[in-house]
């Protein structure tokens, strides 16, 4: 059966920009600094994804036993992160998709657990494409009190467009911790996850939510954005040139 969906939502890092290659050397650049040896590993890396920057750092520093409080490796991290952010790029499929559905006037909106300043950053060299969304909600932004995997952001995200029916927006995200706040939120959600996640989370089956104990799964799982059908969803169908 088809789903009907109305409104898109998408998270940002690892899934409209390659950021979280950024992410990795980054953080690797810390772990040679301060525990030399050390690997900034997929299993540990999957725990931080879609997670608010204070959250995935007291992960990384109690995980690793580094010697620098959550506060320290925040501004270690921010600094090194800073450098790097502008070699960033639009993943493939993403501005065909985009287009596509402002076209057809399908509300889009941003939800990313990216501070304000770090989105900045990150879109300066990107702004013409993320000009197209209808809104943007950030991580520390006041109306999003709990970070994924919790719902806040992407119900914020909703009310933004219009608040319609959870289920009827449709979330495009990489990150597990995402898809549990999209089906939490009662959202249909595209998982688009690096083949080194899809195999720590069993090819994309069910998986046990970390929150609840209970059974989540992605509406559908695809290895990039190029391959996603609007029509499965009742979105307007790409013209075929």
């Amino acid at each position: 059966m088809t789903v009907t969906i109305t409104h898109c939502i998408f998270d940002m890092d690892g899934l409209l920009l390659d950021t979280e290659r950024i992410y990795t050397e980054a953080t690797q650049k810390v772990l040679d600094e301060c525990v030399p040896g050390t690997r900034f590993t997929w299993e540990l890396k999957s725990q931080l994804m879609g997670r608010t920057a204070v959250e995935s750092a007291q992960i990384v520093v109690e995980a690793l036993n580094l010697p620098l409080t959550v506060d320290e490796y925040i501004n270690t991290l921010t600094e090194k992160q800073a450098k790097m952010w502008s070699s960033c790029e639009v993943l493939p499929g993403v501005a065909s998709l985009i287009k596509h559905l402002k076209a057809h006037n399908i509300p889009i909106a941003v939800a990313t657990s990216s501070t304000r300043a770090k989105y900045e950053l990150k879109t300066a060299r990107h702004q013409e494409l993320f000009a197209l969304f209808d809104s943007v909600t950030c991580g520390d932004d006041g109306d999003v009190a709990r970070g994924k995997p919790a719902p806040d952001i992407f119900l914020t995200a909703k009310r933004k467009i219009g608040d319609p029916p959870s289920e009827k927006c449709l979330v495009f995200e990489d990150a597990w911790a995402g898809v549990e706040a999209a089906r939490t939120a009662g959202m249909h959600v595209v998982w688009i996850p690096d083949p080194n996640m899809l195999k720590i989370y069993e090819d994309g089956k069910k998986v046990e939510s970390a929150q609840e104990g209970e059974v989540v799964e992605p509406t559908e799982v695809m290895v990039t954005m190029a391959a996603f059908d609007p029509v499965k969803f009742a979105l307007p169908p790409f013209i075929k040139t």
